[in-house]
């Protein structure tokens, strides 16, 4: 989740250079920051444990003001449906969670291949991929034997504590 001076932060950098907007999407934390309403820029943010939606519109100056009562105008822009959840690990699989918070990496450096494929054979203890976490390079082994069935993260991807990584058919 992003911090509230990130979302300020975020809200005028879209103002000052007049971007048509930006959407972020991370751990179920939704912020959507439309820079194409009329004389404002709106920011909408949701979380999926919540209905809350709020609309921040900041001076098409680029101030960095709230106001000090809601808009009577148009209301915030709905968000987009949410696109599909995974349909869930294939039968007979275990799923290796995030132990951190971090950047998630497929391989050792950009040039290296990556650890395991979709397919792969891992066996208990080897190296799955890698979690950067405050400048430390953390590898992540399998906790069973198994084939690689699911990589869920893309390379350079943060990723949460407890997120799903890999599922891995143990049968």
């Amino acid at each position: 989740m992003l911090t509230f001076e990130q979302i300020k932060e975020l809200i005028g950098l879209v103002a000052q250079n007049r971007l048509q907007g930006i959407e972020l999407e991370r751990s179920g934390f939704r912020l959507k920051i439309d820079g194409q309403q009329a004389q404002s820029v709106g920011a909408s943010f949701s979380s999926e444990a919540g209905a809350a939606s709020v609309s921040v519109p900041v001076g098409s100056a680029g101030a960095h003001h709230a106001p000090a009562a809601p808009a009577a105008a148009a209301p915030p822009s709905p968000l987009p449906a949410a696109p599909a959840a995974p349909a869930g690990p294939p039968a007979g699989s275990h799923v290796l969670t995030s132990p951190i918070v971090g950047t998630f990496y497929r391989s050792s450096s950009p040039d290296a291949p990556p650890f395991v494929e979709i397919g792969a054979r891992v066996k208990k203890g080897q190296v799955l991929c890698i979690i950067e976490a405050m400048k430390l390079m953390n590898e992540i082994e399998s906790d069973v034997d198994g084939t690689v069935a699911e990589i869920y993260p893309q390379n350079a991807q943060a990723v949460e504590f407890g997120e799903p990584l890999f599922a891995i058919k143990t049968s």
